[in-house]
């Protein structure tokens, strides 16, 4: 089933159950209030939601057009938003870390860092940015929602908390990364707020491209309409969901609601970003620039300005966003 959260003018915005082609939606009140409430009694949620979920794609409720701009992030204030690095080839790509000790160890254990999720982006809200100078990027990554996991978790019981599946745009301030680093606390000024795809989905719905705990779907991104990349997310992937989920359980348990990033989605290739139907491309503007410094001796792709819009979307065989489409344009802040 495909569940959405619709405005309504609350904090948590109202849930709701989406068609499986994206196109009508069925308010879920009656279930639970919102998406929180419902992971909260996920047991008898659940069942009832995927009820109401084949009765909507059977035709035999009423249904009301789904307008992606009436959608929140599905969470639109989580109890916790974990970001990994389970593709290596970023690392290696914006870190420099291949062959290096760094390299050896990230291959053993995912980086993690918590960032910020008391306001969560929806799939359409403007990437807002105090300052044009300030290089932004996106990061294209795949997204789970976990229920409540104990401290030390094994592998089992990690891959049985995932509840749902998403995409998401990790936008990253570059000129404020090094800062934020070197300062020895972590991300804070060069992360703003994260945006999550209309719909989250189930694992079942996704059969046969969710398996191992990794999404095998390719990842589009558009820049002002232009292809940009399509990696692959189940490629390269070299930390599962799993292994994300084990990671940050080391020190504490995870609540209901918790939402765990994959990073952003890496396959290795050598070509530069060429915009061509068959390229593979990047989730991100630093690898292409990355790559375009060691070909061409400069960097060519310019980072967001004003007035630029990013895409992005998990396709099916068919071509079609499984979770619907992240669509932003990058805004300055006004007071």
């Amino acid at each position: 089933m495909k569940l959405a959260t619709l405005r309504n003018g609350r904090p948590d915005g109202l849930l709701a159950v989406v068609s499986r082609d994206l196109t009508k939606y069925v308010s879920a009140g009656r279930i639970a209030p919102n998406l929180q409430a419902a992971l909260d009694a996920w047991e008898t949620a659940e069942p009832a939601l995927q009820d109401l979920s084949r009765s909507l794609d059977a035709g035999r409720i009423a249904a009301q057009p789904f307008d992606l701009a009436l959608a929140m992030a599905p969470l639109p204030r989580a109890y916790q938003w974990i970001d990994g690095a389970a593709y290596l080839g970023h690392l290696e790509r914006v870190r420099g870390i291949q062959g290096s000790k760094d390299g050896a160890l990230q291959g053993t254990r995912p980086l993690l860092y918590q960032g910020g999720s008391d306001r969560l982006s929806a799939a359409t809200d403007p990437i807002l940015v105090a300052d044009d100078g300030l290089a932004v990027d996106f990061e294209a990554e795949i997204a789970v929602v976990i229920g409540s996991v104990p401290m030390q978790a094994t592998r089992e019981q990690a891959a049985a908390a995932i509840r749902l599946v998403g995409i998401c745009n990790d936008v990253s301030l570059r000129r404020l990364v090094a800062e934020d680093l070197q300062n020895g606390f972590g991300f804070f000024h060069s992360k703003p707020s994260t945006a999550f795809s209309p719909a989250f989905v189930t694992p079942d719905e996704l059969a046969p491209a969710w398996r191992a705990e990794k999404l095998h779907l390719p990842v589009r991104v558009s820049i002002n309409g232009k292809l940009f990349g399509q990696p692959n997310a189940g490629v390269d992937m070299h930390f599962d969901f799993a292994d994300l989920i084990v990671a940050a359980t080391q020190t504490r348990s995870l609540g209901n609601g918790t939402l765990i990033g994959s990073g952003t989605i890496a396959n290795a290739h050598d070509e530069a970003s060429s915009g061509k139907p068959d390229t593979i491309g990047f989730a991100c503007i630093v690898e292409a620039r990355t790559v375009e410094k060691l070909k061409y001796g400069r960097a060519r792709t310019p980072f967001l300005k004003a007035g630029d819009r990013v895409s992005i979307a998990a396709l099916d065989a068919a071509g079609n966003p499984v979770f619907g489409t992240i669509d932003q344009t990058v805004a300055l802040f006004r007071r």
